[in-house]
């Protein structure tokens, strides 16, 4: 049985073809890219060339969850948002999601025409929760130890592996519970939140393992920091070839979903890996 996604009532069939989510942060202070794309019309174009390069799917973000970001109020982040949403759905059939922690931000962005939520604190919020139940979009619940603003201060696991497969196993009985469709669910490793490097590269050499009633797992490593550190550069340029690397990595042992910065190469990268595997 291939890997599916049903998302606004679609199902889309991930074995075969997966998916390239283009990051659209319309923070100021995002840890790659802040400030490129506050203004709004400039974010709605920069999310269409994500779509002409390959773009399955652009993921809006209104706050920033890079170590020791400062919160974001929910108007400032519904002011930051809902006008790219809207702008983009009036544009592009392409898929579109909200990055976001907070449910009313999330039912808003629902109304405004997005189609997943992606919630870096696993839908641990009641809200959220009820925000997603309520609606038939596609959810990527992410797994992260902490919050975003203490996350990298001394992570612990005693396996991380097997943790992160636990707290999915959790997440999706209290979805179930919800009223949510397991099909409707995507499960994220979270990278880099409340992550050591260490334990970075474990869950990437035990992806595999942490898949749950086969649900796709989308993975987010673009331009972060533990690629500056193993390659032993920290300038942000020279961290696009890695990611293209990993892409084509970690579609070969099992992710079917890539979030990135620069959208061409790693769609190029993710349907040669399709082409080898015979899946594309």
């Amino acid at each position: 049985m291939g890997v599916t996604w049903k998302i606004r009532g679609r199902m889309f069939d991930l074995s075969r073809r997966g998916m390239i989510m283009g990051i659209l942060n319309v923070t100021p202070d995002s840890f790659s890219d802040g400030g490129a794309y506050v203004n709004v019309e400039r974010a709605i174009e920069h999310g269409l060339m994500m779509v002409a390069e390959g773009a399955d799917m652009l993921d809006v973000g209104g706050e920033s969850t890079r170590p020791g970001a400062a919160a974001v109020d929910v108007d400032e982040e519904l002011a930051r948002v809902i006008p790219v949403i809207e702008g983009l759905r009036a544009r592009t059939e392409a898929l579109i999601s909200v990055d976001t922690m907070k449910g009313a931000v999330a039912a808003a962005a629902i109304r405004a025409g997005a189609d997943v939520v992606n919630d870096v604190n696993g839908l641990r919020d009641a809200a959220m929760l009820e925000a997603v139940a309520a609606s038939d979009v596609g959810v990527v619940v992410m797994h992260m130890q902490g919050e975003p603003r203490t996350m990298q201060k001394q992570p612990l696991y005693d396996d991380v592996v097997r943790e992160v497969r636990e707290f999915f196993v959790e997440r999706l009985r209290t979805l179930a519970e919800a009223g949510i469709e397991l099909e409707r669910v995507a499960l994220d490793p979270g990278f880099g939140f409340g992550k050591t490097l260490e334990h970075n590269l474990t869950l990437l050499r035990g992806l595999g393992e942490v898949r749950v009633e086969g649900r796709p797992l989308p993975v987010g490593v673009s331009r972060k920091s533990m690629i500056a550190t193993l390659i032993g550069d920290p300038a942000m340029e020279k961290r696009h070839w890695p990611t293209v690397a990993l892409t084509a990595w970690m579609r070969e042992v099992g992710a079917e979903i890539a979030r990135v910065h620069e959208v061409r190469d790693n769609v190029q990268s993710m349907r040669m890996v399709e082409a080898v595997m015979g899946a594309g």
